[in-house]
């Protein structure tokens, strides 16, 4: 039984570390930071790793009985767009497009991941997966520490779940984690495309006007007048423009 219900924990998973944070589960407060743990563990390694470490992470936090979202750095996850099938009207004949187009993108079989999307039969849609074995420690793992275990999502679509209805109908979206730019393209409101690009020392508004004006070209769309960002923004990103050819920016606050 959940013993708060106005709280909940916050576990952020990446092949370094695991972060612990308190999150409101109403409001747009940012969530607090509680404790960290160190890990190194390669992403395939990382489902054998996690148990030990979330044991270090919640000793000492009475974290027993509270709901609990982890959220899993891209780099574990697979993301990808998938175009619906003409005529598609069951959802099975979307999670065979959505698993034959991650067999031709990943080379993998699909079987070993979990996937989930936001499925639709009229127009393209993101799907992402998780690795069943990660999956399968998580589930395990709270279920030692009497989590319950609200949503394990990757940090793009918390970042997106979040974010969401503050962004402008024609706004691109990034998400800057660690070194790397998560680069949502969108088009009247809707996800068109998702990029992962790494962010150069000394990245500015001219970087990243170049680079969204070549995703732009590569996806067939036209290029934003402004890319609202979220999280770990570069200094030079977080002020305004310097010049009238360059995009424009604005912070959307603390990172989901």
């Amino acid at each position: 039984m959940l013993k708060n219900f106005t709280q909940s924990l916050r576990i952020e998973v990446a092949p370094q570390a695991l972060r612990l944070l308190r999150a409101p589960r109403w409001g747009k407060a940012a969530p607090a930071l509680l404790a960290e743990q160190a890990l190194a563990a390669a992403p395939d390694a990382l489902a054998a790793a996690l148990p030990g470490a979330l044991d270090a992470l919640l000793s000492g936090q009475q974290a027993r009985g509270l709901a609990a979202s982890f959220v899993l750095a891209d780099e574990l996850v697979r993301m990808w767009q998938v175009v619906p099938p003409l005529q598609a009207a069951r959802l099975a004949d979307l999670e065979a497009a959505a698993a034959l187009r991650f067999h031709t993108l990943y080379g993998e079989a699909p079987a070993a991941w979990q996937m989930s999307a936001d499925w639709n039969a009229a127009a393209p849609f993101m799907a992402a997966a998780v690795p069943r074995a990660l999956q399968a420690a998580i589930e395990s793992s709270a279920a030692r520490h009497a989590l319950a275990v609200i949503a394990v999502v990757p940090h793009f679509v918390a970042a997106w779940n979040r974010h969401a209805r503050a962004l402008k109908r024609d706004a691109w979206f990034g998400v800057a984690h660690g070194n790397v730019l998560a680069l949502a393209a969108c088009e009247g409101g809707q996800l068109r495309a998702l990029r992962h690009i790494a962010i150069p020392h000394g990245a500015d508004h001219y970087w990243l006007t170049q680079t969204a004006q070549r995703e732009a070209l590569l996806l067939g769309l036209q290029a934003p007048a402004l890319i609202q960002l979220s999280g770990e923004v570069p200094p030079a990103l977080a002020k305004p423009a310097g010049h009238d050819k360059h995009i424009a920016t604005a912070a959307l606050g603390a990172a989901a």
